[in-house]
């Protein structure tokens, strides 16, 4: 392991319309100057959160899937966010994406929905995380309301632990920003990971507003970054040492109570 270059992208979305997502996204990608490995998007970046299943769902062979494999490849980068998919016929999923340069991706779904904005009426639940593998990194992509149940990203201890990093991309409202901001540390604390959350700004077609406050988080709960209220496309490297350093320093993984999740 070494450092590792994440870049995370909090902007506002245009409600519901693809074509001006990708452009816009297009654009801040091709804008980053500085050296980049994984680059960031938000929960269903290419419509907002949306509850329109039906009506915006794309397959995987559909435009944005084909947009994250061609960005992916001319920037030689790894691009995540999550993208509405009609997985089987009249069956849709908030699915991850996590996409490589040579085309081969890797897919979560979303395992907890937000039932209080009915998504679990619209959406299929997800029932694998997904766990990548970067120049020796471990890589836990999980979604939003993902980020109230712990259990789902507990480190499962055996020799070492699972993962070095978590990430959540997101639409989390501002009105439950002190949630986030909590949650993302905690989850820092208790994993010994860093942490990475990154939300949108703005408004969306149901009249919520998004503060952002995107986050890098270190494995003692510090934080590396946030920004607030504004949108911003922010590089940042994260340092395997550190991890290991604190990670021996401070065992308490070792601690940790073993346990099997079941459906």
């Amino acid at each position: 392991m070494s450092t590792l270059h994440f870049t995370l992208i909090q902007t506002e979305l245009h409600w519901e319309d693809r074509t001006a997502n990708l452009q816009m996204l297009e654009h801040k990608i091709n804008s980053i100057t500085e050296k980049t490995e994984i680059v960031i998007l938000p929960e269903m970046f290419s419509t907002g959160f949306s509850m329109e299943a039906a009506k915006l769902a794309e397959t995987m062979e559909g435009e944005t899937v084909n947009w994250m494999k061609r960005i992916a490849a001319e920037k030689k980068i790894i691009l995540t966010g999550s993208v509405i998919i009609e997985g089987e016929p009249g069956k849709y999923y908030n699915r991850l994406l996590w996409v490589l340069p040579n085309g081969q991706y890797g897919i979560y779904d979303k395992r907890h929905l937000f039932a209080y904005a009915e998504e679990d009426k619209f959406y299929e639940s997800g029932n694998k995380r997904l766990i990548a593998s970067v120049k020796g990194w471990k890589i836990n992509l999980l979604i939003c309301y993902d980020l109230r149940f712990p259990v789902w990203a507990r480190q499962q201890v055996k020799e070492e632990p699972e993962y070095d990093v978590l990430i959540y991309v997101a639409n989390w409202p501002e009105r439950r920003a002190e949630a986030w901001r909590s949650l993302l540390k905690a989850r820092a604390i208790e994993n010994q990971c860093y942490v990475i959350g990154v939300n949108r700004v703005g408004k969306d077609g149901k009249e919520i507003v998004y503060s952002g406050e995107s986050m890098v988080v270190d494995p003692l709960g510090e934080i590396l970054y946030t920004k607030k209220g504004e949108e911003d496309v922010f590089t940042i490297s994260l340092d395997s040492e550190h991890l290991k350093e604190i990670r021996t320093r401070f065992p308490f993984w070792k601690d940790a109570d073993p346990f099997r999740i079941s459906d």
